[in-house]
């Protein structure tokens, strides 16, 4: 265990501050690593599990390191929901096979999910209205920065998805990406590295990130979800989150509080 440790200090270039420090991380480490290959083991559910760069760090740091997203996303005066009669949805979409989304990028220690998720959504509506895809700038807002005179893309507003309601969340993403909230706390997510998604998670929405599409096929229902933690977690960046769940709320919250740009 600590050569494997050791290798993934080289992989993920981790280096400590001095040896009580690397031994603290490395009693986290194998603790997480013996849980990661227990559920693995046990081969008892549709995802897998895996050693990434979050490894040496305990739940609770995880979570306070990196999900950023507190409380509520602005909530829109309006009721307006224009995608409320969609039909003849297509079973299956994916915006990042349509060029609308731009490649995996990583908020770093930065609690700002919120602004990529919000970003993400944008660079969408933006190649959907213009037909370019452009990389906009999270930093820009967190930095509240309003002094550019050339804006790079440009939305008229939002509107909230109808609360609750995996069927209208799949309307809006059947047109365009949508800015979602998610439980993302828990050790499974942390750990996630392949296959559908299934919890276990709460509805304690502490995450922003983008559905960029969803899937039906033979049975199996899921979202498809952008992270902004790098393309070394989950799938290149990515999460499947199964969809249709029992729970009005979705899998983790993710029906609870979505929403998107208007342009």
């Amino acid at each position: 265990m600590y050569e494997r440790h050791q290798q993934w200090m080289v992989q993920f270039g981790r280096v400590y501050k001095d040896a009580n420090e690397r031994q603290k991380r490395f009693q986290i480490f194998k603790q997480n690593v013996a849980r990661i290959d227990s559920f693995n083991a046990a081969n008892n559910k549709p995802y897998k599990l895996g050693v990434n760069q979050f490894a040496d760090l305990t739940n609770q740091e995880f979570t306070a390191s990196r999900n950023g997203f507190k409380g509520h996303m602005c909530s829109n005066t309006a009721t307006t929901f224009k995608y409320e009669n969609a039909t003849a949805l297509p079973s299956t979409v994916d915006w990042r096979k349509k060029g609308a989304v731009t490649p995996i990028k990583d908020q770093g220690q930065c609690g700002c999910c919120w602004a990529f998720s919000a970003v993400a959504a944008m660079e969408g509506v933006t190649k959907l209205t213009t037909g370019k895809l452009i990389s906009l700038s999270e930093q820009e807002l967190v930095d509240c920065d309003t002094k550019e005179a050339n804006h790079a893309a440009k939305i008229n507003g939002f509107e909230d998805v109808p609360a609750n309601s995996e069927d209208a969340l799949q309307k809006a993403v059947a047109n365009q990406p949508v800015s979602v909230a998610i439980d993302a706390g828990g050790f499974d997510f942390q750990f996630y590295s392949g296959g559908v998604f299934t919890g276990s998670c709460g509805t304690d929405l502490d995450q922003g990130v983008t559905a960029v599409g969803y899937v039906e096929y033979g049975g199996t229902k899921y979202w498809l979800v952008k992270n902004s933690w790098g393309s070394s977690w989950g799938e290149d960046g990515y999460i499947r989150m199964q969809r249709d769940v029992d729970a009005k709320e979705g899998l983790c919250g993710i029906a609870m509080q979505a929403s998107y740009p208007t342009a």
